[in-house]
């Protein structure tokens, strides 16, 4: 059975999903919503969409739509995710999902009334180059875990009307691509039990700049920074008591490799290529058929959701929190 997505605004996102969807087997996109018919028509017709719907509520209610897509800005994901869910769609939703642990719980509840299958976008995992790491972390290749490094930023603070630079769309770089850092940390130390932040303010009123350290059980520490503002940097490193794992390309894994770090020298361990949004669009459409359980769920979702408020508690109280 191909899964027939549709996608619920035409967000720049959605050109590198579109990309994943060509790469993807059984999957096809067949509809968007704008809230501008003409919008949702030119962006269909230029993408060899089927189907242009002049509302969200429209794309809903089609029913030749099996999942949808959510790229809304950041404040509004939970929302159209649990109404997509009451209209009987499967949802992958962009990461992240939330920064309210609270509202990750009201939309997996959700999921779980309608019998549908919720997920939080964040690709990289779903790549061959994530899974790979998993391992080596799980065979000690490099020794015990000592401490995982994470680090992504661009600049982008000087484009008017931004989402990303707004307070009330929750926006801000720990959102856009902190996040990523902190769901890194996570996927190989399991949940934090302490986390310290800082930050910079800007846009109105986000942080464009945001640093943290995270406590793990067994000592395992967790550091990153993350910003707007800053130069183009994406990478991770893995740290262990015998050498360490480096990525230079995690979170976009268009050139992926792990460097293995020891002290007689470094191996390479290459990855084959295949696009991330690809490898996400086929665990969820599995999921979907019932093939197989989707890897992320309801308590990794809530975990993020908890790490990054506990981050952003630490970051304008100035001291240590719980997630």
């Amino acid at each position: 059975m191909t899964l027939r997505l549709g996608l619920l605004s035409t967000a720049n996102i959605n050109l590198k999903l579109l990309g994943g969807v060509r790469a993807a087997e059984g999957v096809e996109a067949v509809a968007v919503a704008s809230r501008d018919t003409e919008r949702a028509e030119a962006f269909a017709a230029e993408h060899g969409l089927g189907r242009a719907h002049g509302s969200y509520e429209a794309l809903l209610a089609d029913p030749d739509v099996d999942a949808v897509y959510v790229p809304l800005p950041n404040s509004l994901h939970v929302p159209w995710s649990i109404r997509a869910l009451q209209a009987g769609k499967h949802v992958l939703c962009e990461k992240p999902l939330t920064r309210r642990p609270e509202e990750a719980q009201a939309a997996f509840d959700a999921a779980d009334r309608t019998g549908r299958v919720l997920a939080e976008g964040f690709m990289w995992r779903h790549h061959e180059q994530a899974r790979r790491l998993r391992e080596l972390v799980r065979d000690r290749v490099v020794g015990n875990l000592r401490l995982v490094r994470a680090a992504f930023s661009f600049f982008g603070t000087d484009r008017v009307g931004d989402v990303r630079l707004q307070k009330a769309l929750d926006g801000g770089g720990l959102m856009d691509v902190g996040c990523y850092c902190v769901s890194a940390m996570r996927l190989l130390a399991g949940e934090p039990e302490r986390v310290s932040g800082r930050q910079v303010i800007g846009g109105d009123g986000v942080d464009v700049r945001f640093a943290g350290t995270l406590s793990f059980p067994g000592g395992v520490l967790g550091s990153f920074d993350c910003g707007l503002d800053m130069v183009d940097r994406s990478e991770l490193e893995v740290v262990g008591d015998a050498g360490s794992l480096f990525l230079p390309d995690p979170w976009h894994s268009r050139e992926p490799r792990i460097d293995v770090r020891r002290p007689d020298g470094t191996e390479l361990i290459e990855i084959p290529r295949k696009d991330p949004y690809a490898c996400e669009l086929e665990d969820f459409a599995a999921a979907v058929r019932g093939e197989r359980p989707h890897p992320f769920g309801r308590e990794d979702a809530v975990g993020q959701a908890r790490a990054i408020a506990a981050l952003y508690r630490s970051a304008e109280f100035g001291a240590e929190a719980v997630p």
